[in-house]
């Protein structure tokens, strides 16, 4: 186990830079202030960038991260390869996390996105590090789920041993609702990349979140 992963357990906020929200330029202002603000991880999300354009972006990003601050590349196994990012996150049909695992190797960090129990069952015994549980709430990032029922959120932080964070139409307006049932980790994608103060934001986040009673 590398030093990021086992600072893992210990991280709350994880942020997406999609750049389907913002440009590349846009979002490398977000990263270098989040992470003078205390993000705890970051992935990258470019559903249709280039090889060349998420490339040069990954470097970019690595040199604000430094390894210090884990930096992970959706879907893209090659990009994260080849630009030494610290892992990444695969979807159900994306390729698979042992195959990630045998490609990147075991210092690197990889999550799992899961829309059921039995998703995150597989994908902890497959060798992830981390899951990223939702759409718990309706977002335009995934507008063809509805909003997830909190019973299974629950029933997962219970049964799944590496950490689970919730994401999907988080934001300050209703984290409460998954503080509430115990919930201290979540990824945040738009509440922080078009929020005009982006520090503020970041720490607000956390400021709730280590309020948590339950840790999970």
């Amino acid at each position: 186990m590398t030093w990021n992963k086992k600072r893992l357990r210990n991280f709350k906020l994880y942020l997406i830079l999609d750049a389907q929200v913002l440009d590349y330029r846009a979002l490398l202002r977000v990263l270098k202030e989040s992470v003078r603000c205390g993000i705890d991880i970051v992935q990258l999300r470019d559903k249709f960038g280039s090889s060349k354009d998420m490339t040069a972006f990954c470097r970019q990003a690595l040199n604000l991260t430094k390894h210090r601050i884990p930096f992970i590349v959706n879907d893209r196994v090659d990009v994260a390869f080849l630009t030494g990012a610290d892992g990444v996150h695969v979807g159900q049909e994306d390729i698979a996390c042992n195959d990630a695992r045998r490609l990147l190797g075991n210092k690197a960090m990889i999550g799992v996105s899961c829309q059921t129990l039995a998703q995150a069952r597989k994908a902890q015994k497959d060798g992830a590090d981390y899951i990223g549980f939702g759409s718990v709430f309706t977002t335009p990032t995934k507008p063809e789920r509805n909003p997830m029922n909190l019973r299974m959120l629950r029933q997962v932080l219970n049964a799944i041993d590496v950490p689970v964070f919730p994401i999907g139409g988080i934001s300050r307006k209703n984290l409460n609702i998954l503080t509430a049932i115990g919930v201290g980790r979540a990824a945040i994608c738009r509440d922080i990349l078009l929020a005009k103060n982006t520090g503020h934001v970041v720490k607000e986040f956390k400021q709730c979140l280590n309020a948590g009673v339950i840790q999970w």
